[in-house]
């Protein structure tokens, strides 16, 4: 007895040990794919003192990979348990992993790469890296590469923790062709020659991995000095007069953005050095990289006919970005739940930097314009969606951007500014960026903290305005004294009430009031019969340009909804903008006049109506009293041209055999001029593209050119073909191309054949969002209905969508419910 107990107790010890080993030796389950909240959660709560030091080995050809190396140091709390690092790459671009010294045959799978619990200690670690570097977000071109990682695509490049809450201090060294120029986040330290350069850059700041980045490549490079900061512009333009016309503009404009803020926050420019880098065909039209911000370039280098909007647009653009810096850079969203924050508060201080730069401008008209149409056009439609929303996945943040953040949030924040004060306000943001310096914050953080400096329930306020979607409907009543009231009613029955400062105006020497008139209101106002017809009839009867404007977009949404018809508005268009001097305005019924030609006029009532629309036009453009205004003008005569006699002159433009007054054409301007031309069918289109080809002087513009050409060919198989080949992602890397080639391949005029490229492109949709930039899906959501009206089109695009799969992403449909929103209001309007 004894000794069988003996051989019992070895025999369990030996199972035991061997249970032990089998546990020791045994995988690490890896994370879910992408970078689960949980997971998230975790690493912030265990990981700190983060350091990246990484080194990228950068060829001239852009098909050789690019081998890298990343040390990260940090201290953990907690090493009993594996600890995963994101890397979105095969298992053979790995080539080695070091955990403190030790060599690790790495655990790689689900996008992570996991670091068993026995190679880690408690405080202090280091963990090594040696790999292929990840193409996907490095945007490499034959001569130059961007890397752009925003919002999780980091970890498409390299192994690091990609989430915003695990801010880091960068180190980077980069070899490059000996011709390049490079830049990141910080300032150059040192450049040694060889067979390829060695830059070494300083280490940042804390910032989150969204926000680190580097480019390389032939890059020219202007520098400034302004109130005794330095800056340095990046470029590759080869245009030297418009570099010369915009080069001290653009640099002024960042100064003044930045004195402004330090002086508004109370806080100096947190990140040492300002450069800034211009990118031919952008993603984006900025990206808030503290030390090395990336712009679209077209957007900074306006060409000689330059529009008010345009000059507006980049001041605004600048200053949106430079207001990053604070509001997102220096105290980041803990989740990208909350990226509307920085967001909004770039928009909202964008704002009030520009207003004083441009004194001759109506900025609460600007304003209106800038926000409320975007803002309606995702509000109105079933895929409305909250400006905070639940996020499970950082995969998944791209959906998150859009109309909403950028455009409804701007208003929800001018609202609260009015309900609590502007200098309520300022004290608020001013004490959040002191407690939040180098950190993380959440919406609840700001929201409290506002909260207890004010008398008003702003817990109800958020809840009504930021974390339920969609809009109020506001009617307008009118008594039997004709006294008038506003009535709100929730339109998804949840019983929601929208705090908001609204004030209506009295309609000029009228019985009739205007409840949207003073620019503030957000809402479907549904109007009396009366003023209803009233604007229809007299809008451009109205005296102040403000007034005038918010009965604009009144009048075109209530259109929309149905309350009055498509051809009311269009004959009060016509009628208002001949007589309309406000720039603004005209900017607007322009757009609105493109929209109502295209979308909300059937097929085959065009030609009756085209040579009224293109003589009004011609007249307009004759008329027009700056470059500006003419320029605005000669772009809606080119985009709704069909008649054969404005079709012809046009290309006697283009010919340069005719020159207009006033309205320079730049090398871009006659690059789409001869798009336009193609895609309306003129005889000898082949040679106008040919011939504008061998036109550019600009490289990248040629490429551009090059890549969009087949969407417009005359013949539909090669159209066909270009469409099949966007299939290829290799072939959508270059989306802002993309994108033109896709609203030139769905044109109105192209309708009828390009209808059976409706469905495929949908169908890619979510791949697109799976492997592009943040904007692309819904980018090319709209690209692809952008010229469609018949209800044949949106009777397929519904079913397409009525039959999603049930895994189908949720604000994936939103956005094919907001894009596909005009195309379903078309089809009934008609």
């Amino acid at each position: 007895m004894t000794r069988r107990i003996l051989l019992l107790f070895v025999v369990g010890c030996l199972g035991f040990a061997l249970a032990v080993f089998l546990t020791k030796r045994r995988k690490p389950a890896a994370p879910a794919a992408g970078i689960p909240h949980a997971l998230a959660d975790d690493r912030a709560a265990r990981v700190s003192d983060l350091r990246y030091d990484v080194t990228f080995d950068i060829p001239a050809e852009k098909d050789q990979p690019i081998a890298a190396k990343l040390v990260a140091t940090f201290s953990l709390r907690d090493a009993g348990d594996a600890l995963a690092f994101d890397f979105a790459q095969p298992s053979e671009k790995l080539r080695a992993v070091t955990a403190n010294g030790t060599s690790l045959t790495p655990h790689h799978e689900n996008d992570h790469i996991v670091i068993p619990s026995r190679e880690l200690d408690e405080g202090a670690n280091t963990v090594t890296f040696e790999f292929d570097a990840g193409n996907e977000p490095l945007n490499r071109n034959d001569e130059f590469l961007y890397a752009l990682f925003v919002p999780a695509r980091a970890s498409q490049a390299m192994p690091v923790f990609d989430q915003p809450n695990l801010k880091a201090r960068w180190k980077l060294t980069l070899n490059v062709p000996p011709e390049w120029q490079a830049i990141s986040n910080g300032r150059e330290l040192s450049r040694a020659g060889g067979a390829r350069d060695t830059l070494t850059f300083e280490e940042t700041q804390p910032i989150s991995t969204y926000l680190f980045t580097f480019a390389a490549g032939k890059f020219s490079i202007e520098g400034a000095e302004r109130g005794g900061r330095a800056f340095r512009m990046f470029h590759r333009e080869t245009d030297e007069a418009k570099l010369a016309r915009n080069r001290d503009a653009v640099f002024d404009l960042h100064a003044r953005a930045l004195a402004w803020l330090e002086d508004y926050t109370g806080i100096p420019y947190p990140f040492g050095k300002f450069d800034f880098v211009l990118i031919p065909s952008f993603q984006f039209g900025g990206m808030e990289h503290p030390g090395s911000v990336f712009y679209n370039a077209s957007s900074l280098l306006l060409d000689e006919a330059v529009t008010q909007g345009q000059l507006l647009g980049r001041a605004s653009l600048i200053a949106h970005e430079t207001s990053h810096m604070w509001f997102g850079d220096l105290v980041t969203m803990r989740w990208f739940n909350d990226v509307w924050m920085k967001e909004v508060f770039a928009n909202f201080m964008a704002a009030k930097i520009v207003n004083p730069s441009f004194p001759e401008v109506n900025h609460d008209l600007r304003f209106l314009y800038s926000h409320y149409p975007a803002a309606y056009d995702v509000d109105r439609t079933d895929g409305a969606n909250p400006i905070r929303q639940d996020l499970a996945n950082l995969n998944e943040a791209g959906s998150l951007y859009g109309a909403i953040i950028y455009q409804k949030a701007p208003i929800v924040m001018r609202q609260l500014e009015l309900l609590i004060g502007a200098e309520t306000m300022r004290e608020g943001l001013r004490e959040y960026l002191r407690q939040h310096t180098y950190g993380n914050a959440t919406w609840p953080d700001l929201i409290a903290l506002l909260d207890a400096k004010s008398p008003e329930d702003l817990a109800a306020w958020s809840r009504a305005w930021v974390e339920e979607p969609g809009r109020p409907t506001i009617h307008m009543r009118r008594d039997s004294s004709d006294h008038v009231r506003l009535e709100t009613v929730d339109p998804r029955g949840r019983g929601l009430v929208w705090p908001q400062v609204i004030r209506p105006v009295p309609l000029d020497n009228s019985a009739f009031l205007l409840p949207t008139g003073g620019g503030l209101g957000y809402g479907d106002f549904v109007l009396d019969a009366g003023t209803l017809d009233y604007l229809t009839r007299s809008l451009h009867e109205i005296q102040d340009p403000l007034t005038r404007g918010a009965a604009l977009v009144t009048l075109w949404e209530s259109m929309l909804e149905g309350r009055v018809a498509s051809r009311r508005v269009i004959e009060q268009l016509l009628t208002a903008l001949p007589v309309e001097a406000n720039e603004l305005n005209i900017s607007q019924m322009l757009g609105y006049l493109r929209e109502a030609f295209w979308r909300y006029t059937p097929a085959a009532d065009r030609p009756a109506l085209a040579p009224r629309v293109e003589r009004m036009l011609r007249e307009g453009l004759d008329r027009a009293p700056s470059t500006s205004i003419k320029t605005a003008w000669f772009n809606a005569l080119r985009s709704v041209a069909t008649t054969s006699e404005t079709v012809a002159w046009l290309e006697r433009v283009w010919r340069r055999e005719v020159k207009i007054p006033g309205v320079p054409l730049a090398e871009a301007d006659e690059a789409n001029l001869a798009l336009d031309l193609t895609v309306r069918d003129v005889g000898n289109a082949g040679e106008i593209l040919s011939t504008q080809l061998g036109r550019f002087m600009n490289p990248d513009r040629k490429a551009r050119f090059a890549f969009v050409m087949p969407a417009v060919s005359r013949d539909p198989a090669e159209r066909a073909r270009f469409f099949e080949s966007l299939k290829d992602l290799n072939n959508r890397r270059r989306e802002a191309w993309v994108l033109d080639a896709a609203r030139y391949l769905h044109h109105p005029l192209r309708a009828e054949d390009s209808a059976r490229f409706v469905r495929p492109a949908l169908e890619l949709l979510w791949e697109i969002q799976r492997t592009g930039d943040i904007f692309f899906p819904k980018r090319w959501a709209d690209a692809t209905l952008s010229g469609y009206q018949s209800a044949k089109v949106a009777a397929e695009v519904r079913a397409f969508i009525d039959a999603l799969p049930a895994d189908y992403p949720p604000r994936l449909k939103w956005v094919l419910l907001a894009s596909a929103d005009p195309l379903f209001r078309a089809a009934r309007l008609g």
